[in-house]
């Protein structure tokens, strides 16, 4: 990859000036907000992006319509969401999140049907490579997995790979794993096919609509939200504010570890149409924590960095934003010669026409906050989704919606409940540790046995390792 060529690329990220050419769903006169036109909903959802529109879109379905969404910034789904690769994967090794991403799936197929609005959704399947025999071991479990799930998918011959990604050296490759239902989308455009559908049905956007203040009862209990454009009641608000949700939840009185980490890849210039193509399957390769699918005719290639950087949520107020970040050429440059070597040496032949990068939130145990807090009536966590919330987003919804209207949720649901953290025994330091651990070891077999094998420690945190945060990157920016 020529990563020298830097004038033929475009960065765009998370506080990129892209969302500024993005429609708007609610306009400002001489750069002063005008005030809601509403003063009261049911349920008032903070965030905009992915997560926010999909909760939107479910609650609509499940016939809740007196519904505010508000964001903070000029347009919908212009800061993490908008950075997103926009992969959707179903295996997994847990068939909880299996039966999520499978709800996720079958709501894109409904959407794409819509030929005036939909995500873009193209269902062109998955290719998962296994380079060692213990990968080849993890691939056997997800297929038991996955077969009790009902998902199809399983092992393919090298032959059958090279069929669905001519061009593609599979040799290396000890085991292929192929799931046809597994795809890509566009998160931009999934977020306004959400919107499009919640605001048939009653849902109403706000943009340019900064939280202040949420008041509560003497009991505890949500009673309104103070805005920067006034003042609305309501019964409900739901915490889908991604990097800023810590301090939307600090304004109740929650701490949840809530912890930005960067991520990012790049899109190379055009291989050709000969080359790529729209149609090629999504690639995920492990044991190289790569990923890769087509874009048009060029390549996107992202992966999970060992030494990530990260966010102390605390570092940063409610009025204002995660820093900036810069292209990090070597980790960048590292993803393109992991590709090249072995698996598709003609990426490293042509330049990078667009770098992607922003602050997806992780939490310590690898889990979504979501759902009801004991702690403070009519509040409902839909944070920290692990970089799961766009291709997890309808799932996600749905799961909220369960706990608002469920009196008994799934025990699944229970278990992401926001009340895990609040038993005040965690600390900050080792809960960034291993939220940042989390993303280090996306791929990893298991962390019970990289902590076996003294890679990770008891608190997650990876020995040996460079552990870098946001304060000593800006050194070197």
């Amino acid at each position: 990859m020529n990563f020298l060529r830097a004038s033929t690329f475009t960065s765009f990220s998370a506080s990129s000036r892209l969302r500024q050419k993005l429609p708007r769903t609610f306009a400002t006169i001489s750069g002063v907000c005008e005030p809601l036109p509403r003063e009261s909903a049911e349920i008032v959802i903070v965030g905009g992006g992915a997560i926010g529109c999909a909760v939107a879109f479910s609650l609509a379905r499940a016939g809740k319509t007196n519904v505010l969404v508000l964001e903070k910034e000029p347009s919908l789904s212009s800061v993490t969401s908008a950075q997103a690769a926009g992969l959707v994967g179903q295996v997994r090794t847990n068939a909880d999140r299996v039966k999520l991403a499978m709800w996720s799936v079958a709501t894109f197929n409904e959407l794409q049907k819509n030929e005036e609005v939909n995500p873009n959704w193209r269902q062109v399947g998955s290719l998962r490579l296994a380079e060692t025999e213990e990968r080849v071991e993890e691939f056997k479990l997800m297929e038991s997995v996955c077969k009790e799930a009902g998902l199809e998918m399983g092992i393919i011959s090298v032959s059958e790979a090279k069929r669905k990604w001519p061009g593609m050296k599979f040799e290396n490759a000890k085991a292929i794993l192929w799931c046809p239902t597994d795809g890509y989308l566009q998160p931009y455009d999934l977020s306004m096919t959400y919107k499009h559908h919640a605001r048939q049905k009653g849902v109403q956007f706000y943009t340019d609509c900064s939280v202040q203040s949420i008041e509560l009862s003497p009991i505890k209990q949500v009673q309104s939200i103070t805005t920067n454009r006034g003042i609305i009641k309501c019964e409900t608000i739901i915490n889908a504010a991604g990097a800023h949700a810590y301090h939307i939840a600090k304004l109740v009185g929650l701490e949840l570890p809530i912890i930005p980490v960067r991520h990012q890849y790049f899109i190379s210039e055009s291989l050709g149409k000969d080359a790529i193509q729209p149609t090629m399957p999504v690639l995920r390769i492990p044991d190289r924590t790569l990923y890769v699918r087509a874009d048009v005719n060029s390549i996107l290639c992202g992966g999970w960095e060992p030494t990530a950087m990260s966010l102390d949520p605390r570092s940063y107020d409610l009025s204002g934003r995660p820093p900036g970040i810069q292209e990090d050429w070597p980790v960048l440059s590292n993803f393109a010669n992991l590709l090249a070597e072995g698996f598709y040496p003609q990426v490293n032949q042509v330049g990078v026409r667009r770098v992607f990068n922003g602050w997806p939130t992780f939490t310590p145990d690898g889990k979504f906050i979501l759902g009801r807090t004991k702690k403070v009536g009519g509040f409902i966590m839909a944070g920290g989704c692990n970089a799961h919330g766009v291709s997890g987003s309808a799932g996600i919804g749905r799961h909220v919606v369960e706990s608002l209207l469920n009196k008994n949720p799934s025990d699944y649901v229970k278990s992401l409940s926001p009340d895990r953290f609040e038993d005040g025994t965690w600390q900050w330091d080792a809960a960034q540790n291993k939220a940042r651990g989390v993303y280090e070891t996306y791929y990893d077999l298991s962390s019970d046995s990289l902590k076996s094998q003294n890679i990770l420690s008891s608190d997650g945190k990876a020995q040996g390792r460079e552990q870098r945060t946001v304060q000593q990157y800006s050194k070197v920016m």
